[in-house]
């Protein structure tokens, strides 16, 4: 099985390691230290030698940071992993809502005297540090740059990852590397920039058409680049991680130690992206002299707007991760009817997350799991990155709601989709939140608007029906996926935050939901992407674009109030059911293909 379902930290074991970096604190004559999520990559996703947050706090989500003071610990999670961070973490550590409370706004209120406060410039970005100390202005708080201090008191801190890099087919990507390299290196220099430094993993992988293995769920090799707009790639990474691979003329692999003598070389201008570059590579080429021009990665929106051989292949892999889901879908149901009929009939969240990974393993086409299943049932369904523990494994009841959110890499293209589904009759109040989230979904998935639009205008059309009725839910209502990288990919996002203008080949998710805490969660989720649009009789002629629905699921009909739907949402609903049945009926077997034709009668 390629998920564990051991609990990876402990609450208790936070008092004690938190008791230990304030000593080392003391020794050091600083007050405070920040430790945050991210590694020096700034990715979501760290390895398990970069988890330091959760080593100190327990809390494993990923986002997040803790600013440690003599007398108080501060755990800063945004809404997603609130009644996360009170599961997973002892009372010593405070959760602070964040981003309500600025961790400036914090730091005044808790230190008014003043304060020296330490970081690890390899682990923030300049827009973080920035921003921070910019609130801190008249404070008397004042940060300092340091060695990590969480790395000495891990005695036994895994090594770093060391997994296999290995050639990702032009024929999937659309484009060879050069031609990626020869595109990136004219952009450069069009903007009369010498260099650019690429420290995001994906990025690396994107340009260069390989994939690796030093990430869990993520295919990606963890390196540094500086890409030269004479179109030289120096690329830093330990050279084991390549053996058998033959890099392209133009890519020069060397030692991961060479990183900051190689920036202490540069000439200039070189570009920085100052949303992911850690601080200490600014510091570095300040020290040499070297101009910086901030810019976001050139890697990012290329990346982001998939080839036709992606989309082809995103296509292919949702059309083989739906028959899965169709199988699985299929076997939940026959075990909600046992349990109905016998309460003695034990089904568990672990049950459920193993058979689905095991119905996409069938196909002999998978690669990875995209991330750890959440199987949440009941109120574990309210914690919206529910990570399933044998600790944690709760066994289903009639009458709860079981969300399931999930997804595969396949070599051709990475899926991710959330399905909630009734285990016997709901509730009223289920059946309404759930076809109001419903109704989000499908205002995202008819919508079409004008190009320049971006997320931020759209992310209020999933919101509205559940606003109607005084409800709202605390994440974005979609991010940018990969293609056979990582399930969350910048910069396009559906949330009120993105600035990002749509355009054609971007993949995201559509995901809104609703949690009632210690109660039920709901979340329906099909991956989109930007493609041209028409406008309708009578409509401007202006360039217009829409979302073409990736995802091929059913979504459970007895949790819809039809009643609640207009004309235009039932037909959607009615249609997106008749093309799943299409699409996947020669792909199931006999016994799901006779439960998906029931699935997704007309409403």
């Amino acid at each position: 099985m390629l998920q564990s379902y051991i609990a990876t930290t402990r609450p208790e074991d936070g008092p004690p390691r938190l008791r230990a970096l304030r000593e080392a604190l003391v020794a050091l004559g600083v007050q405070g230290f920040i430790v945050p999520r991210s590694d020096a990559h700034q990715g979501e996703y760290v390895a398990p030698c970069d988890e330091r947050l959760a080593w100190l706090t327990g809390f494993t989500g990923s986002a997040g940071f803790c600013i440690v003071l003599p007398e108080r610990a501060g755990l800063f999670v945004d809404g997603r992993y609130r009644v996360q961070a009170r599961m997973q973490c002892a009372p010593e550590f405070t959760i602070v809502p964040w981003p309500e409370t600025k961790p400036a706004d914090w730091l005044r209120e808790t230190c008014p005297n003043g304060a020296v406060i330490g970081f690890d410039p390899w682990l923030h970005t300049p827009d973080e540090i920035g921003t921070l100390e910019k609130g801190l202005t008249g404070s008397g708080i004042t940060l300092r740059r340091m060695d990590n201090q969480i790395d000495p008191l891990w005695t036994d801190r895994p090594s770093p990852p060391m997994g296999h890099v290995f050639a990702h087919p032009e024929a999937l990507a659309g484009a060879s590397s050069a031609d990626k390299r020869a595109r990136i290196a004219k952009a450069l220099a069009d903007t009369g920039q010498a260099a650019a430094v690429l420290t995001q993993p994906d990025s690396l992988c994107w340009l260069l058409n390989i994939r690796g293995a030093d990430l869990p769920r993520v295919p990606v090799v963890q390196a540094f680049g500086i890409m030269h707009a004479a179109g030289r790639l120096d690329l830093f990474a330990h050279e084991a991680k390549f053996e058998g691979l033959v890099l392209d003329e133009g890519v020069h692999l060397r030692p991961p130690e060479a990183f900051e003598p190689a920036l202490r070389t540069q000439t200039g201008p070189v570009r920085l992206d100052k949303a992911s570059i850690p601080l200490r590579v600014p510091d570095l080429l300040r020290e040499a002299g070297v101009e910086i021009q901030f810019m976001r990665d050139p890697c990012l929106l290329p990346k982001a707007r998939k080839t036709e051989a992606e989309l082809a292949g995103a296509r292919a892999a949702h059309l083989r991760d739906g028959a899965a889901m169709v199988e699985f879908l299929c076997w939940l149901d026959a075990q909600a009817d046992s349990l109905i009929a016998d309460p003695d009939h034990e089904l568990t969240e672990i049950d459920i997350a193993r058979h689905l990974e095991a119905c996409r393993a069938r196909s002999d086409e998978l690669v990875d799991l995209s991330f750890d299943t959440i199987a949440g049932s009941g109120p574990n369904g309210a914690i919206v990155h529910y990570r399933v523990s044998e600790q944690s494994n709760r066994r289903l009841l009639p009458g709860d709601l079981m969300l399931v959110d999930s997804g595969g890499q396949y070599r051709d293209g990475t899926t991710d989709i959330t399905r909630t589904v009734a285990i016997g009759p709901a509730g009223g109040r289920e059946a309404e939140c759930f076809t109001r989230v419903l109704q989000g979904m499908i205002a995202i998935s008819r919508v079409r608007f004008p190009r320049g639009v971006a997320g931020s205008h759209l992310d209020a059309l999933a919101r509205y029906p559940l606003w109607l009725a005084g409800s709202d839910y605390d994440h974005g209502t979609g991010h940018g996926v990969g293609a056979f990288l990582s399930v969350h990919e910048g910069p396009q996002r559906l949330s009120r935050i993105s600035t990002v203008p749509l355009v054609e080949g971007m993949i995201l998710s559509n995901e809104p939901g609703y949690y009632l805490e210690g109660a039920f969660g709901i979340r329906i989720e099909n991956l989109i992407t930007v493609r041209k649009g028409e406008a309708p009789e009578g409509g401007d002629a202006r360039d217009w674009l829409e979302f073409e629905t990736l995802t091929l699921a059913p979504i459970d009909r007895r949790l819809v109030l039809p009643e609640l739907l207009t004309a235009g949402e039932r037909a959607w609903l009615d249609a997106y059911h008749a093309r799943v049945v299409i699409l996947l009926r020669p792909l199931v077997s006999d016994e799901a293909g006779r439960w998906l034709e029931a699935a997704c009668a007309p409403l």
